[in-house]
């Protein structure tokens, strides 16, 4: 491989994930799992704490109910390093995946950087769900080596990633963060081409905009609305319940920043949801959105 070629599947020995929150927590812990030498970088090291214990918990409580071996699991924690070091571990990854905040100016900040320290082989991809790469990928000088690398929450056990390319974005490079997601033993979805929100956001930002409407028009409590998505259409949990697993802050930063790229009213907020946010109703995380999980 000469310095400005992609890396292919194979060739990818070392991930770096940028962003020890939930998702980068659980990102990095599959690509470990999957036998990748993986990096998890955070800037504060009580987050690479937290992430680590909530791994060690869900990882523990994996083992006792058969789903993983406990050797299995030894030899991920082997293979995973948390670090505050980014520079050290850019210098020597194959693969970037940043799940930092939703913040399009962190985002081009951080990519202009790890353009500077990666190799010049190494693919950055971007876990966004709504900020589509192209508008980070300016901020390099490898566009081509840029793409959404969209995992779903929980990412331990969500099997779809979502591969997006911008209008520069290559083959070889689509190829290799599809074959990458495989490997992770993931089912990848393949975009040809990028819209804000990809395949399963819309889809899911449709049944709750209706579910919302019904809400906000006094049509039926919310309560009613998750048991009929549950009962009829055989969903695991209702659009309310979803919203409150996922993250009222999520879903209220991502209509906001479909909004920033589409300039259309509709992609704004919920005024619901934009009262739970204001009132830092996050969810399960604060213990308290659409339900109370207090107790």
């Amino acid at each position: 491989m000469t310095e400005t070629q992609t890396a292919t599947a194979s060739e990818v020995n070392r991930v770096s994930v940028i962003g020890a929150g939930t998702m980068g927590a659980q990102i990095a812990m599959v690509a470990a799992l999957a036998g990748f030498s993986t990096d998890l970088i955070d800037i504060q090291d009580q987050q690479l704490e937290q992430a680590r214990t909530g791994l060690a918990k869900r990882l523990d409580r994996d083992v006792q109910k058969g789903r993983r071996s406990q050797d299995e699991v030894d030899t991920a924690w082997a293979r995973l390093n948390l670090t505050t070091d980014r520079d050290a571990a850019a210098k020597q990854s194959d693969f970037v995946i940043e799940a930092a905040v939703e913040d399009l100016g962190i985002k081009k900040s951080l990519f202009s950087e790890l353009d500077e320290l990666c190799p010049p082989h190494t693919i950055l991809a971007t876990n966004s769900s709504n900020i589509v790469s192209s508008r980070i990928a300016e901020a390099t000088n490898r566009p081509e080596k840029v793409c959404n690398m969209h995992f779903f929450n929980p990412a331990l056990v969500m099997k779809c990633v979502e591969v997006v390319p911008n209008p520069q974005t290559s083959a070889e490079t689509v190829a290799t963060t599809t074959a990458l997601a495989e490997a992770m033993g993931k089912d990848p979805v393949q975009l040809h081409k990028e819209v804000p929100g990809f395949v399963a956001n819309r889809l899911l930002n449709a049944l709750r905009k209706e579910a919302l409407d019904l809400y906000n028009k006094g049509i039926v409590d919310f309560q009613d609305i998750d048991t009929a998505a549950k009962t009829a259409l055989g969903h695991p949990m209702g659009p309310f319940e979803l919203m409150d697993l996922v993250g009222i802050d999520v879903v209220y930063l991502i209509r906001l920043a479909e909004y920033e790229q589409t300039g259309d009213p509709a992609s704004l907020p919920d005024p619901a949801v934009k009262e739970l946010y204001e009132a830092g109703r996050y969810g399960r995380k604060s213990g308290h959105g659409w339900y109370s999980y207090e107790s």
